[in-house]
C-alpha cells in the first residue's frame, strides 16, 4: 500500500498524551506502522558517555503510531489523505478536506 504520510509532512497528533501538538515527521517506519515526529512523544533516555558524546539524561522523540497522526492542510486543520491520478496519469496524494494535491 502506498504511504499516506511521508518524511517531511506536517502533522497533528489526534490521540495520546501529546494530543493537539503539531510537528514534522523526521522518520517513518512502515513495517512497525510508526513515525517519529519532531517535538512530540519526548522521552528521557539515559546514555553512557563515549568518545563522541557527553552522555547523561537526553530527551529523545520516540515513535508514535501512524493512526494517531493526521496531516495538516493549508488551512491548518487536520485532514485525511487520498490518492488520485493527475492530468499526466501520475498518482498523487491529495487532502480530502480541500481537494488540493499535496
Amino acid at each position: 500500500m502506498a504511504a499516506k504520510l511521508k518524511k517531511g509532512d506536517k502533522v497533528i497528533v489526534l490521540a495520546g498524551k501529546d494530543k493537539g501538538k503539531r510537528g514534522e515527521i523526521t522518520q517513518v517506519m512502515p513495517k512497525e506502522n510508526k513515525a517519529v515526529v519532531d517535538g512530540v512523544n519526548i522521552s528521557i533516555r539515559h546514555t553512557k558517555q563515549s568518545a563522541n558524546s557527553q552522555g547523561g539524561r537526553l530527551p529523545r522523540p520516540m515513535p508514535i503510531d501512524l493512526s494517531n497522526l493526521a496531516m495538516v492542510d493549508d488551512n491548518g486543520k487536520p485532514t485525511r489523505v487520498g490518492f488520485r491520478l493527475d492530468d499526466a496519469g501520475k498518482k498523487v496524494r491529495y487532502a480530502k478536506t480541500t481537494g488540493e494535491a499535496i
